[in-house]
């Protein structure tokens, strides 16, 4: 065999060598994209529809009537500002006291293991025994913590979550998330240089300046991850609506009120389809400035 034959080109029918390690997992990702894309085109679909159920109709090709109607919806309008509530302030009371309980874990002390695991717990409890937990243990006006508290110290016991629904539900979802906030801003403390941390302390600096000048500058993109992907979960919460208050006045966000709309007894799919839709759309906005504040961050840590 000679050097021209060596050089001699594969023929148009045979797979180059990256394409041989990908053929086995195309089944794979064609079940993939069968699996999610085809019920997001669906879903697209029914959004251009008037489809009503109950009473069974006609589903009629309407195109983007639906979308116009949107926005003018009252009811939509207050679950759109009541998702944002229930979003902006757990996101920002979890990241204040995930910070604080981070900085506490930040040092060597005796327990810190067990104390560390015990602040995690939350986190890894499902959404629908939170909600129970704290509808239950927590907010009754009878039997609750919070309100055994309130009558020991001699006041009226609140109806927390018949009276502020959607700040008892906010209140659930900072005690959950804050230990999600905590781990992200721990890894950044514990990632920061400790040879400028030195530097600062020989040229004079105080505690309180090192937090402020270069501890806070160097979790600020740790701080933005956690916010983005906490915002991306807790605009989908639903579990905690449904269980504590079944989407009562000032407590139904857009899941759950597409939920309403739909299989809940309003039975208008085509209507509920085009409010998931602009939810999905805001999701994936937020979740493309996620992706690249974590790759972002990810190659910060490679060049440092």
């Amino acid at each position: 065999m000679n050097a021209t034959t060596l050089r001699r080109p594969l023929p148009r029918y045979a797979l180059s060598e990256s394409w041989r390690r990908r053929l086995p997992l195309l089944p794979a990702l064609l079940f993939t994209i069968a699996l999610t894309q085809v019920p997001f085109v669906m879903s697209i679909w029914y959004s251009l529809t008037d489809w009503q159920v109950v009473p069974p109709g006609p589903r009629k090709f309407v195109g983007l009537d639906n979308y116009g109607k949107l926005f003018s919806d009252h009811f939509f309008r207050q679950a759109v500002w009541t998702s944002i509530e229930m979003t902006v302030v757990p996101v920002l009371g979890a990241l204040v006291l995930g910070a604080g309980f981070a900085l506490l874990l930040d040092r060597k002390f005796f327990g810190q293991g067990l104390v560390r695991t015990l602040l995690i717990t939350p986190f890894l409890l499902m959404p629908v025994v939170v909600g129970l937990v704290w509808k239950n243990q927590m907010f009754d006006t009878l039997y609750g913590v919070l309100n055994w508290v309130i009558d020991k110290l001699g006041f009226t016991p609140v109806e927390w979550v018949s009276r502020y629904p959607t700040w008892a539900i906010a209140l659930v979802l900072i005690w959950q998330w804050t230990p999600f906030m905590m781990l992200i801003l721990l890894a950044g403390l514990q990632s920061q240089p400790g040879d400028v941390i030195e530097a600062a302390k020989v040229d004079g600096a105080t505690p309180f300046g090192i937090f402020r000048q270069l501890t806070v500058s160097h979790l600020r993109p740790y701080m933005e991850l956690g916010i983005l992907l906490g915002t991306v979960y807790l605009i989908q919460v639903y579990d905690q609506v449904a269980v504590m208050t079944g989407g009562g006045p000032g407590s139904t966000n857009v899941p759950y009120f597409v939920f309403q709309r739909s299989i809940g007894g309003g039975w208008a799919f085509g209507r509920a389809s085009s409010y998931s839709i602009v939810v999905v759309i805001f999701s994936i906005a937020i979740a493309t400035v996620a992706l690249r504040v974590l790759s972002g961050l990810l190659k910060g840590e490679e060049i440092a």
